[in-house]
């Protein structure tokens, strides 16, 4: 039995594929074939139906019922289930001792005690009353070439848009 389930697990084994019986194709490579074979042959894929333990299990819907009594991967399966239902009744759930850590932020406090002036997007950037510089106006730096200039506003008919008149 267990030379059997080894030999199943050989990456180089050649199966025959169910859509075609002229395939003969890796077991690494098997699931992909089967995607793809499944799709060229819709008429030969009507006529069979996968296994609900192993999808490279492809058998005739007359004997579906019969596969999945007997399939040996059902049995896997079946063993996984009885082993978690085991575990959960001996599993104890431990509780937590984790505390939040105390916060020592307090964001009115900071507010207040800012001095400095909020930045306004499109306003001057004055320094703060203490600087040397209080009363130059910092100027806003633009990465245009020397000439241009940003728009102040954009166009009341932007001119991509025909607006409906045909020329």
């Amino acid at each position: 039995m267990e030379e059997t389930y080894i030999d199943s697990l050989d990456p180089e084994k050649l199966l025959q594929c169910p859509y075609d019986k002229n395939h003969q194709i890796r077991a690494c490579r098997f699931p992909y074939h089967l995607i793809k074979c499944r799709k060229n042959h819709p008429d030969v894929a009507n006529k069979l139906a996968t296994c609900p333990f192993n999808a490279r299990h492809q058998v005739p819907r007359t004997e579906i019922s019969h596969h999945i009594s007997s399939c040996d991967d059902k049995s896997c399966i079946e063993q996984d289930i009885v082993n978690q239902t085991r575990n959960l009744g001996q599993e104890t759930l431990v509780e937590s001792t984790w505390q939040c850590p105390p916060c020592d932020e307090d964001w009115d406090k900071d507010l207040w005690e800012q001095t400095s002036t909020p930045f306004v997007w499109g306003t001057a950037n004055y320094c703060g009353k203490n600087s040397p510089a209080s009363n130059i106006v910092m100027e806003h730096k633009s990465n245009l070439a020397s000439g241009m200039r940003v728009p102040k506003s954009l166009p009341y008919v932007l001119p991509w848009k025909n607006n409906g008149n045909a020329q």
